[in-house]
């Protein structure tokens, strides 16, 4: 796997990715309803592309296929972490991190985890601050404010 900094000729496959790993990973932890306003398909290109390049991102390649992704502002703020529903469980999200938090000067990472990534960030030293309730397309979805000592 090789990690590398986004380019955005990357959007249109990581807006694909983001939409099949919430409809095929995250279905465990959510309603399908929920998981389609989550990621409803109709995410604006010209948005995402603007917000990952304002932030630090992080891409996955293997075989010449983006197999996850995760970004981070300046305040240590991690938005977005996504691996690919084929590769779970290959320290894909881990590597993503690891070069995200290690190149971050933050006092403090944050991030608000799914119920599904939960463990995965409790397992690198976030604590969760809080629990709470968003309201996407008229649904609830729960979520975890979580933190941990930056660098």
């Amino acid at each position: 796997m090789l990690l590398r900094n986004y380019d955005p000729a990357d959007c249109g496959e990581i807006l694909k990715l983001f939409y099949d790993t919430v409809h095929t990973v995250n279905v465990a932890d959510y309603t399908p309803a929920q998981c389609d306003v989550w990621a409803t398909g109709r995410e604006s290109g010209e948005r995402w592309d603007a917000s990952l390049r304002a932030h630090r991102t992080q891409v996955a390649v293997e075989d010449g296929k983006i197999v996850g992704f995760g970004d981070m502002d300046q305040g240590g703020y991690l938005d977005r972490l996504y691996v690919h529903r084929d590769f779970q469980g290959r320290g894909i999200a881990t590597a993503i991190c690891d070069a995200l938090e290690g190149e971050s000067s933050a006092a403090t990472f944050t991030t608000h985890a799914s119920i599904t990534a939960r463990p995965f960030f409790l397992s690198r030293g976030y604590r969760v601050v809080k629990e709470q309730t968003v309201l996407r397309g008229g649904l609830e979805l729960t979520n975890f404010v979580m933190e941990k000592p930056g660098t």
